[in-house]
This record gives C-alpha cells, sequence and structure tokens, in this order.
C-alpha cells in the first residue's frame, strides 16, 4: 500500500532544497563582491593614520575604541566627550598621543565580571582594507587589552567577511577614498 507524505511535510521539504540551492549559488556572487578580512587586522585611526590592530569580533556588537582621560562637557547644550588616545603606532614603532572631541551619540551600559559601566559611544573614522569608515565606538581604557579597537557587528555588517584562520590580510590604504570621505 502506499503512504501518501502530509502535504505541509512535502511543502517543508520543497523549501529547504530551494533554499539550499539558492544558498549555493549566490554564495560565491556573494563572497566575491565583499572583501575578506582576518580576525586581527592592521586598520587606521583617522585623521590621524595611527596605525594599531584592529580585532574584528563577531561576538561584540558594537566597537570599542581605547581611550584615556575621558572628560565629559557640554557644547552648544549637546553632550560631548574629550579623550586622549595613546597608543604605539605599528607602523612607525612610535609612541603617538593624540586628543579628540567628539559628540556623545549615544551612552551604552556594559557588564562585566566587575560589575556594570556605563560608556560614551561617539563616531569615528577608521580605515580597514581600503576604506574609510564612520562607525559609532564605544570608548573605554583598553590598556590590558592586546588590541586597541575591537570592531564588532554593527560595523562588520559593512566591512565584509571574517575568516578566523587569517591574520593580517590587508594593509590598509584608504589614501583615495579618505580624500572623498
Amino acid at each position: 500500500m502506499f503512504h501518501k507524505e502530509p502535504l505541509n511535510n512535502r511543502l517543508s521539504k520543497c523549501l529547504l532544497q530551494s533554499a539550499m540551492l539558492l544558498s549555493l549559488c549566490t554564495a560565491p556572487a556573494f563572497a566575491s563582491t565583499q572583501q575578506v578580512l582576518g580576525w586581527v587586522e592592521e586598520g587606521l585611526i583617522l585623521p590621524e593614520n595611527l596605525a594599531v590592530k584592529f580585532k574584528l569580533d563577531t561576538g561584540a556588537l558594537t566597537s570599542s575604541m581605547h581611550a584615556e582621560d575621558i572628560e565629559r562637557f557640554k557644547k552648544d547644550g549637546e553632550d560631548w566627550v574629550r579623550f586622549n588616545i595613546e597608543l604605539e603606532d605599528i607602523a612607525t614603532n612610535k609612541q603617538v598621543n593624540a586628543q579628540f572631541e567628539r559628540q556623545v551619540e549615544r551612552a551604552i551600559k556594559v557588564r562585566g565580571a566587575g560589575g556594570a559601566e556605563r560608556r560614551p559611544v561617539v563616531l569615528m573614522k577608521v580605515c580597514l582594507g581600503n576604506q574609510v569608515y564612520e562607525e559609532q565606538f564605544s570608548l573605554n581604557d583598553r590598556d590590558r587589552m592586546n588590541y586597541p579597537v575591537l570592531v564588532g557587528r554593527r560595523t562588520l555588517e559593512k566591512v565584509g567577511l571574517v575568516d578566523s584562520n587569517k591574520t593580517f590580510t590587508a594593509k590598509p590604504d584608504c589614501a583615495k577614498s579618505a580624500s572623498s570621505a
């Protein structure tokens, strides 16, 4: 006797097979249009062109940047921060100290082993690969961290794909895009 499979099971299987076939056809095209970077890359903090290690972290939502001496203040009724970035430029092996002032876009609450803290989030321009990105970065003293800049998923969706087996795949080269940004 012939057993007939319910319609919803056949439809589900058909949809699943169609989705798998579509993903096989589009994955190579998608991968070829997106840059593929390693989990650690050299990037530039702009406009100073400060070359530092960027960790591309798919586990973090918001990007984070090393900042010291964070001072909050009001400017034209808006919340602003003044902060220093004191790091070794990996391109020149020289210690660089740059001061920035940025308007606060928002604040985030970060929970960790030591408790919770609120961090300001500002717009910063960075060069990664051959593109300039103006993205939101939370400010935090990352002196004890291996990487002064952490790039989270909100930025990574614009940057491209991350290959966790690779590091330092692309030298930052944003001369053309920096002049237009």
